[in-house]
């Protein structure tokens, strides 16, 4: 059996970045994952679900590098733990971590940090010298139109038919 674990999120916190005994970088994270459930008066409200994301080696580096509070992220991890505990409150709650295989930025750093000057879909200039940069790490991140690299689509001479 084979399980694969899909979140789209953002970040609850700056990531934190550690290494272990041997020198292997350990990057941990929060991200809020919310869904619409009925409230009870003919309407619906957000419910938040926290996930605790831990990533290694140079995709620990590059989440620490390139993300930040409020960014938001799909990640994908093969690795559930759930925890169970009682709130404050009495009631009954799971501590949900996982740990991430991929990563992909689907938010610059301005966007997730809420400034005015950050525009939806806007490319940002250093973007082509950060896709060189970040070249052979897992995550991605995405350009102004929403895919990899800009078009995501090769050039008329690269198509290989």
């Amino acid at each position: 059996m084979y399980a694969k674990l899909t979140i789209v999120g953002n970040l609850g916190r700056d990531p934190e970045l550690r290494y272990t005994a041997d020198g292997t970088p350990v990057c941990s994270f929060s991200v809020a994952t919310s869904r619409r459930v009925p409230d009870g008066q003919n309407g619906y409200k957000e419910v938040p679900t926290w996930w605790r994301v831990t990533t290694w080696r140079k995709l620990a580096e590059n989440c620490q590098r390139f993300l930040a509070k409020g960014r938001r992220v799909l990640v994908e991890a093969e690795v559930v733990k759930a925890h169970g505990y009682k709130t404050r409150d009495g009631e009954v709650a799971a501590s949900l971590e996982i740990t991430a295989d991929r990563v992909v930025f689907l938010s610059s750093r301005e966007e997730g940090s809420g400034s005015p000057s950050a525009r939806p879909g806007a490319r940002d200039e250093r973007l082509g010298d950060l896709e060189e940069e970040i070249e052979g790490i897992h995550g991605v991140v995405l350009g102004g139109s929403g895919l990899p690299g800009g078009s995501g689509l090769p050039d008329d001479e690269e198509i290989p038919f």
